[in-house]
């Protein structure tokens, strides 16, 4: 099974991007995969090699001033430090790095289902937040709110825990129960739940409505492409009327990656059927090609791509393919730009080792690969230079456009994010929109009515209260970034309203990025009919 994923959390050594390609169950290819690269290297070479490694360590064992733990010198330091020296993606999994990878792949896991965040609160203390109950889960039953403190799971207190390990305690055997308490509100009375832990269920595609005039939103965000992210991405334009629809805007944003399968599918049911998709090959791997195989059937809405620097490998496939094909318009920020396809090889112990062996390219031929051999990994990961492209490596889509390799997908039209105001800033920094929306609800406990909005007069209380709080701001401030502060409480206060999901969706119809990809869709259409008529015109001779 492939898999191309850019990492969502700590991985062991790793803490950063990568783009992986698994085999079956992560060890189907293990031994035959071991077989090859054996027999590519000189045998006399690897031998003496090995033996010198031995003989360091030997003397390393017999002469450190402390007792060495031999599972720590290999699999912390030496496996680690050869895996450093080669690219910026081979590294190895410990056995909790590599089952939470298998967890990500399948999309679940067993638990409570809400995603929590560390905050320092106004002591400087550490504390855990609810953000987001998943819809459906045990946590949204029982009752969790967002902005909920989590102050003790199961008898522990949590304050100056982080999130991750709140996470762990959080997690546990299907049917089990786990007792949380949280504080909410303005108050410091204490809310008490007992849940039994159940099979929570990811879904990548985490958005998906109808914006306006029969054009469709869909955003496969930072859960990257699981196991079931073609299936939901289907479902979900079946839900929004796929054959009506007058576009599509496709939100990949932030998307870290996932499964190769996953992404040549949703990619696949948005081109012609049997064009390629991505291909890749390495020294020890043959080319493989991968197309779309059912295509789609020919309903041709014009589709916007959004896309920023934390796109990265499955989700730089599919707009790859979509930009090569002339199919989509790409609007935002360079993608990562992530070209490696690693293969894991399971190891002893439930260990695993992600090994750089091919490289894969987009339909056009080319390598989008950025260039890590002469600047350092922390540079290579978190660049502010969002426009390298290698000037060798120049390709044309299918209607002749030109488009570069050697620094992810550059978009067809930039889209620069609006800078938050110095008022906007403090006030996120600071927590304040959600502190806000705590004091709010202490004085509105009736249920808001569908369609509620945060006007003016909203405003002018939240405006007070900020005075009474003898909060330091200036008024020009307030007034030039009015509109930023009101969406922002008007996003907060849906969210314990209604839900994540509404709030969710306020959020990105207010969108300025959105709002430029509905406006871009003639460019989208365009870019189409230009590109039918290019490949009518080469099918006639």
């Amino acid at each position: 099974m492939a898999h191309l994923e850019l990492s969502r959390r700590r991985r062991s050594f790793v803490f950063i991007p990568l783009l992986v390609l698994t085999s079956a169950a992560v060890g189907g290819l293990y031994g035959p995969a071991t077989q090859v690269a054996s027999a590519a290297g000189n045998d006399d070479d690897i031998s003496a090699s090995v033996k010198d490694f031995t003989r360091l360590y030997s003397t390393v064992e017999q002469n450190f001033a402390d007792k060495l733990n031999a599972d720590q010198a290999i699999y912390e330091g030496a496996i680690p430090g050869m895996l450093v020296t080669l690219d910026p993606h081979s590294h190895f999994f410990d056995p909790k790095a590599l089952k939470a990878m298998r967890e990500d792949q399948r999309g679940h896991y067993y638990g409570v289902g809400m995603e929590v965040v560390s905050k320092l609160n106004a002591a400087h203390v550490i504390q855990t937040i609810v953000v987001d109950p998943l819809v459906g889960s045990p946590a949204y039953k029982a009752g969790l709110r967002p902005n909920d403190v989590i102050v003790n799971v199961n008898g522990k207190d949590t304050d100056g825990l982080n999130s991750a390990d709140v996470a762990d305690l959080l997690r546990g055997p299907r049917g089990t129960p786990v007792q949380i308490k949280v504080q909410r509100g303005e108050g410091s009375d204490e809310l008490v739940f007992n849940i039994i832990r159940d099979a929570i269920t990811r879904s990548s595609v985490s958005a998906s409505f109808m914006l306006k005039n029969g054009i469709g939103y869909v955003r496969i965000d930072k859960t990257g492409f699981i196991e079931t992210t073609s299936t939901d991405f289907l479902a979900a334009l079946k839900k929004l009327d796929e054959p009506n629809l007058k576009g599509l805007v496709l939100d990949l944003r932030g998307n870290p990656g996932g499964l190769l399968t996953e992404a040549v599918a949703v990619a696949g049911h948005l081109l012609p059927k049997g064009v390629e998709v991505v291909s890749h090959h390495g020294r020890a791997s043959q080319e493989q090609s991968y197309k779309a195989n059912e295509g789609n059937h020919g309903v041709n809405y014009p589709i916007v791509v959004l896309t920023n620097r934390n796109s990265a490998s499955a989700s730089e496939i599919v707009s790859g393919a979509l930009q090569d094909h002339d199919r989509a318009w790409i609007l935002g920020d360079n993608t990562f730009g992530k070209g490696l396809v690693q293969t894991v090889y399971p190891l002893v112990e439930n260990t695993g080792l992600a090994l750089t062996t091919a490289r894969y390219y987009t339909p056009s031929g080319r390598l989008i690969q950025r260039d890590y051999s002469s600047v350092s990994f922390f540079d290579y990961y978190y660049r502010n230079n969002t426009e390298a492209r290698n000037p060798d490596d120049v390709k044309t889509t299918d209607s002749g456009r030109t488009v570069y390799g050697g620094g992810g997908i550059s978009p067809d039209e930039k889209f620069e994010v609006p800078t938050p105001g110095p008022l906007e800033i403090d006030l996120l920094v600071k927590d304040i929109f959600p502190t806000y929306t705590k004091h709010f609800f202490s004085l509105h406990k009736e249920q808001l009515p569908v369609g509620w909005d945060f006007d003016a007069t909203q405003m002018s209380e939240f405006h007070t209260w900020l005075k009474d709080r003898k909060f330091d701001f200036n008024e020009a401030d307030f007034t030039k970034e009015y509109p930023e502060i009101r969406r922002n409480l008007e996003e907060n206060i849906y969210k314990t309203a209604f839900s994540v999901d509404e709030s969710t969706k306020y959020h990105l119809e207010t969108d300025p990025e959105v709002i430029a990809a509905v406006a871009a869709l003639p460019k989208a259409q365009a870019l189409l009919t230009s590109a039918d008529k290019v490949r009518a015109e080469r099918a006639r001779k």
